[in-house]
Parts: C-alpha cells; sequence; structure tokens
C-alpha cells in the first residue's frame, strides 16, 4: 500500500517504512507526526481525493532534525562590475513512515 500526501507545497509518494526527508517540521525529534492531507491512497483498491481522501492519515516518526549541503546563489552582471555571492542551505525533517490509514 502507498500513499500521496502533500507536506511543504511538495507533493511525496510514501509506503510503511521508507525514510523521507521533506521541509522542516515545527515538531520535536522522537515525536510522531500525522499527516492529514493525504491526496491519494493505492494497492488493492485506489482511492483518490477532490483534492484529499476523506479520514485517510500517514503517520510518521521524527528521526532528526537537519540542514542540507550548502549551495551558492552568484549574481552577475558582465561589464557592470556588479557581482553578488550567496550560500543558502536549507532546514529539513526526517521521518521514518510507520502506518498508512485509509
Amino acid at each position: 500500500m502507498y500513499a500521496v500526501i502533500e507536506t511543504g507545497g511538495k507533493q511525496v509518494r510514501v509506503e510503511v517504512g521508507q525514510v523521507i526527508y521533506v521541509e522542516k517540521l515545527e515538531v520535536e525529534a522522537e515525536a510522531t507526526f500525522t499527516f492529514d492531507k493525504v491526496l491519494m491512497v493505492g494497492g488493492e483498491k485506489t482511492k483518490i481525493g477532490k483534492p484529499y481522501v476523506k479520514g485517510a492519515t500517514v503517520s510518521a516518526t521524527v528521526e532528526k532534525h537537519g540542514r542540507g549541503s550548502k549551495i551558492i546563489v552568484f549574481k552577475y552582471e558582465p561589464k557592470k562590475h556588479y557581482h553578488k555571492k550567496q550560500g543558502h542551505r536549507q532546514a529539513y525533517t526526517k521521518l521514518t513512515i510507520t502506518d498508512i490509514q485509509a
């Protein structure tokens, strides 16, 4: 059984036991988080929501919070003596999917 959930403005396909990285959630580590924005549940019988499946939830255990690797943002205009260099590290939450309720 699998499900498609919405989190952080993105859609993620998940299965039980899968480890996913999502935008940072305001939940402490080792806690359980429940997603109620389930767009689709698949398996023997597929349920598609309009926009969400009623009564469907996905439970996950928060393993840790962290920050991704640094990316460089470099803006440059030739012949104008303009350049700007910035770095960015995106915060994330590591989750393990424990249960899918349809």
